[in-house]
């Protein structure tokens, strides 16, 4: 899936990869999407071409799914919002997951600190928190379902060598 970016959003993509890249977290999907893994939190940005030349870079931490959302559990997420310097917790149905994100403006005026900082602090909370919501509200961590399906991939090749005859 490529995208169609204008020149701001190519400039953004530039600056992040730049600001990122040599980390050995980051990693690049494609031109204007990336994932960064700190801790047990994946954390990913999105570049989104907006119009008249107007950028978003989105960053958002999927810190777990199949969450029971009860309404205690509701209740801090929004009191948490209350407190947080930037970033939203939210939750998707489709799946029961919870998410941290947090959007800031691409383009000339972007600068590497700022992509630095807002990923440190989403992922920060991130991977504080995926271990509370799910104590509370059930589910998986990110981390444990990459793990889980890892494994899986491993014993599939496995069993897919042992019916292969010699």
């Amino acid at each position: 899936m490529t995208k169609t970016m204008n020149d701001a959003a190519r400039h953004s993509c530039k600056l992040i990869e730049s600001a990122l890249g040599q980390s050995g977290a980051f990693h690049r999907i494609e031109r204007g999407l990336y994932v960064v893994r700190q801790g047990s939190a994946y954390v990913t940005i999105e570049v989104i071409s907006g119009k008249k030349g107007q950028v978003i870079v989105r960053f958002v931490a999927s810190l777990a799914q199949g969450v029971r959302l009860t309404r205690e559990l509701a209740t801090e997420l929004l009191t948490m919002n209350a407190l947080l310097r930037f970033g939203a917790f939210g939750y998707v149905p489709a799946g029961r997951a919870v998410t941290l994100s947090h959007s800031i403006l691409g383009g000339l005026t972007l600068d590497a600190p700022e992509i630095v900082a807002t990923l440190r602090d989403i992922a920060l909370i991130a991977d504080e928190y995926d271990d509370r919501i799910v104590a509370q509200g059930g589910g998986m961590r990110m981390q444990d379902m990459l793990e889980d399906e890892a494994l899986a991939n491993i014993t599939r090749s496995l069993e897919d060598r042992k019916a292969v005859p010699n």
